[in-house]
């Protein structure tokens, strides 16, 4: 870990394990006047000392580091100096990686194929709030968002559906299940606003569809 002094521009703090890539980062920003790098560091540990050390304006940290990975010193990093914005620089593009470094706090998040120019957009931007994303980033939460949201069926929910995808009327499903008819219609409205479906027909594609029935 080593530390700056007598920035000029923005202070920012490079955290890669990877020593030639980090440097490479280094050199890609030295020849920029408004950035200073002020530290580097090769720990996820390294990258919150940094901050607490040199309260930087920016810090741009990997996300697989030995001793303390990248969302984990995000976390920390957010929740004890909030005025450091912190932008992952990896190249892990991972919906489980990005979640994390997202629910973690970072700023944004980008992948090591980014330009100098980029990257240096990217700094800016980090430095005033604003989130970044690779456009790959971008692509991959837009389409985790866009899934249909995971749906539970409860154990007599689907013993319900099962009899109806037997062909059961509702009185016949209370017969099997030894419930009350009107149980039953509470039960299928249950499962009509689960699956966003109108009919016991639709109900039953929809859950075979999502593996929430078994396929006879």
């Amino acid at each position: 870990m080593t530390a700056r002094t007598e920035p000029a521009g923005l202070r920012i703090i490079v955290v890669d394990d990877h020593t030639v890539m980090r440097a490479g980062v280094v050199a890609l920003l030295a020849s920029e006047p408004a950035i200073d790098i002020v530290g580097e560091g090769g720990d996820g540990r390294a990258a919150v000392e940094l901050v607490e050390l040199l309260k930087p304006d920016v810090a741009l940290i990997d996300l697989r580091m030995p001793v303390l990975d990248g969302a984990s010193a995000t976390a920390e990093i957010v929740r004890r100096h909030p005025g450091t914005r912190v932008l992952i620089l990896t190249t892990y593009d991972t919906d489980a990686e990005i979640e994390r470094a997202v629910e973690a706090g970072a700023i944004g998040y980008l992948l090591k194929d980014t330009t100098r120019d980029q990257l240096v957009d990217a700094i800016r931007s980090a430095s005033r709030g604003e989130t970044v994303l690779a456009p790959r980033v971008a692509e991959r939460l837009v389409a985790r968002m866009r899934r249909p949201a995971p749906v539970a069926l409860t154990t007599r929910e689907v013993d319900v559906l099962s009899a109806v995808a037997d062909g059961l009327s509702n009185v016949e499903i209370g017969r099997r299940l030894v419930i009350a008819e009107a149980t039953v219609k509470t039960h299928l409205l249950r499962v009509f606003a689960k699956l966003d479906v109108r009919d016991r027909t639709h109900a039953v594609v929809v859950a075979l569809e999502r593996g929430l029935l078994d396929k006879r």
